[in-house]
């Protein structure tokens, strides 16, 4: 940890951490359901979405690597414990226990908006006050913002085949 890199930080740091750990504990539960949603996916268009969700796990798990070294400079440890990560989650987790395509994508969805009001916070939390975790949490809600309308539009062209099926 950098002593005048905490220095630059203009909020209580100890809150910051916190913050940030129950972000961090968000992109584990995020990685674990997009990767094991791309492994149970069944349906219409599965290929696509499995290709999707794999995408979005591997983005996830990068964006719990930053907030952990972001953790560790602040002079905090990462929460250690995978049992943990439920109960400092933000947005939580969903499991795909229905692995039907529309079901999964829906879940996602879901779990990106919450990934993006959980950054939208952190982004004016620290506007003025952290740049360097300012910085950090802006590039992972522009992922998240992505990974939306990804998902979104994967719904849209499940639903455009599932009426033309339908006819």
């Amino acid at each position: 940890m950098g002593t005048k890199g905490i220095q630059i930080v203009d909020m209580d740091v100890k809150k910051l951490v916190a913050i940030l750990n129950k972000a961090f504990c968000d992109e584990w539960l995020a990685y674990y359901q997009y990767w094991i949603g791309a492994k149970v996916v069944k349906g219409p268009m599965k290929e696509a979405v499995i290709a999707e969700l794999t995408q979005h796990a591997a983005d996830e798990l990068r964006h719990a690597d930053m907030i952990s070294i972001r953790i560790i400079q602040l002079g905090g440890t990462p929460i250690t414990k995978p049992e943990d990560w439920y109960k400092h989650s933000n947005c939580g987790y969903d499991a795909p226990d229905n692995p039907f395509v529309k079901d999964v994508l829906e879940q996602n969805i879901k779990g990106e908006q919450c990934a993006i009001e959980t950054y939208r916070k952190l982004v004016k939390l620290t506007e003025g006050k952290d740049p360097v975790t300012y910085n950090i949490v802006l590039q992972i809600l522009q992922d998240e913002v992505e990974h939306e309308e990804d998902l979104q539009a994967e719904m849209e062209d499940l639903d455009v085949m599932l009426k033309i099926g339908g006819r």
